[in-house]
Formats: C-alpha cells, structure tokens, sequence
C-alpha cells in the first residue's frame, strides 16, 4: 500500500448502506459530469443550424442531443471510474461518488458502460450511424487516449486528449447531413485550439490539487508564465481559425461580429493573465479562474453566432 492510500481511505467519509432513492439517482447522474455535458451541447446545437441552413426537425434535434448526452455521460462516467483512485486526493473532486464510496466501482463501471451502448444504439437508429460511430470514437478518445494514455503521463495531456471535446461538433454536423466537410473541420479546430487556453486556468487554480494526486499537468511542471505564453498562443490560434469559417462556410454579418468581438476579448484577457504572470503576483491577483469563465462565454458567444448565422443571413459585402 502506498503512502497516499491511507490518507485517500482516510477522506472517504462512511455511506449509508440504505439510502433514498433520490440520493442514489443524484450519484448515478453525478458520474456523468452534467456541467461538462452542458458545454458539450452548446457546441453540437448550433452547428446543426449551420448544417441544415435552417432550423432542422425538432425530432432530429432531441434525438441528437438525447443521443449526445448519453455518449458524453458514459464517458465521464468511465472517466470517474478510472481516476477515483486520485479523485479520492483532489479537493475539488473528492466528493465525487466512485471517491467517497456512495457508488461501488463493479456498479459505476456497469453504467459507463449501459450507457455507452444505449447511446450507440439510440443514435445509430434514431440519427444515423455515422453519428453513432462518431459518438464511439468520442468515448474511446477519452476514456482510452485521454484518462489511460495521456493524463498520468504528459503536461500535452489536455491538447491532445481535448480531441475528444471536439468530437460534438462532427456529430452535430452528420447528424444533419450524414456526412462530414470543411465547415465542421474549421469548428473542430476553434475547440480544439480552445481546449488548452480553457482548462490550464482551471489547472492552475488547483494546480496543488494536481500536484499531489501525480497529474503532470502544465501549471503543475511549468511556471506560470511559461503557462500564460502557451495560453496566449492557443488563444490566438482559436480566435484565427474561428475567423477560417467566414469564408469557409459562407458565414455573414452576424457570426463575424459575434467571432470579432469575443475574439478580441478573449485576447485581452489572455494577455492580461499572462501580464499578471509577468509580474510574478499571487494567485488571488492572477486570477485565472477570470478567464476559465470568459472562455465559456467566448465559446457560447462563437456557437451563438454559428446557429443565428443562417436563420438571419445578413451577407458581407466581399
């Protein structure tokens, strides 16, 4: 037994062995991240506006996004799964059910995976089946290259495993369209460039938390200006290929300003994080949990414009 463990059991507070049926339902659905699986919906709505030029069925919309939730809860699920050994070490995220023991691992293991078939099965008869073959590989990027391969292993494992987080926007598109193109590759490219300057704030506010659960995540192996360059350059590197899709997809007045203005404000706050940095200021000065948040705005901001867009084309004159 290692060191940490007994400290880990030490953590795990004693679960009923009766408990509501309410509070058992409440743990189930907290496997599944529901936070996360909101943010992933907000990129898989509106690209099928894009996809459709238009308002696509009602039916076609539920089901995706029913079908969506399913595959993304499996994969936070399996996610809970296997890191609960070091959930049970973060204070951020020792209270999650697999980490306190509320939830057995036979049992959490047995719905990451029922979820992972209804949702393959929900979304290759109700959507299409290249939508379901998308919703597996999303799974299998971040349950296998992402928690097994990445996390434990590099400080790269948010860039590369943040694959997977952009996986909703191909399964918005096909589920449209039943086939891929540019247009969902550019949109691809805005999250994935926009995984990084996201998460590592988010990182180096808990980065002690990471630091003692023996995850190498950036903030934890590099200085907080090393940190603020690479956030900076992500985040120049979203807002240009969120530029792309102009001429890429055609897109007029309405997504060029939405993209222009919170580009340009997440710019400044990038910049004013790696500024702060600069001047070797405490955390409660660097703030890095400012621009965790604003990246989520930036982002609904950038797919508002994306789902808005085509129901009122207002073209650009070039």
């Amino acid at each position: 037994m290692t060191t940490t463990e007994p400290r880990a059991l030490q953590r795990r507070p004693s679960v009923p062995s009766k408990r509501p049926v309410r509070a058992v339902v409440a743990d189930y659905v907290a496997l599944t991240k529901p936070r996360i699986i909101e943010l992933l919906l907000v990129t898989t709505f509106p690209v099928m506006f894009l996809a459709d030029r238009g308002i696509p069925s009602v039916w076609l919309i539920l089901a995706t996004l029913v079908g969506g939730s399913l595959s993304a809860g499996s994969a936070n699920a399996f996610n809970c799964y296997l890191d609960r050994d070091i959930d049970r070490l973060m204070h951020r995220t020792e209270g999650r059910p697999l980490a306190t023991g509320a939830i057995s691992p036979r049992a959490g293991l047995i719905f990451a995976a029922v979820l992972g078939v209804v949702s393959t099965l929900w979304l290759g008869l109700l959507v299409n089946w290249l939508s379901a073959a998308l919703s597996v590989a999303a799974i299998a990027l971040y349950v296998g290259f992402y928690t097994m391969l990445l996390k434990r292993r590099t400080a790269q494992n948010i860039v590369w495993g943040g694959v997977a987080g952009c996986m909703p926007v191909l399964i918005g598109w096909s589920a449209v369209t039943n086939s891929l193109a540019w247009t969902p590759v550019v949109l691809f490219g805005v999250v994935f460039f926009w995984t990084p300057p996201h998460y590592w704030p988010l990182s180096m506010r808990f980065k002690d938390d990471y630091a003692n659960a023996g995850v190498p995540m950036l903030p934890v192996v590099a200085e907080d200006v090393a940190v603020g360059r690479r956030i900076v350059a992500y985040a120049w590197a979203t807002v240009l290929t969120s530029l792309l899709l102009i001429p890429v997809a055609g897109m007029g007045w309405i997504y060029t300003v939405a993209a222009v203005l919170s580009g340009v404000l997440f710019l400044l706050e990038s910049h004013r994080l790696l500024a702060r940095a600069q001047r070797g200021v405490s955390y409660a000065v660097l703030k890095p949990m400012r621009l965790f948040h604003f990246s989520i705005s930036y982002l609904t901001l950038v797919f508002l414009g994306v789902a808005l867009d085509p129901l009122v084309h207002l073209p650009l004159p070039f």
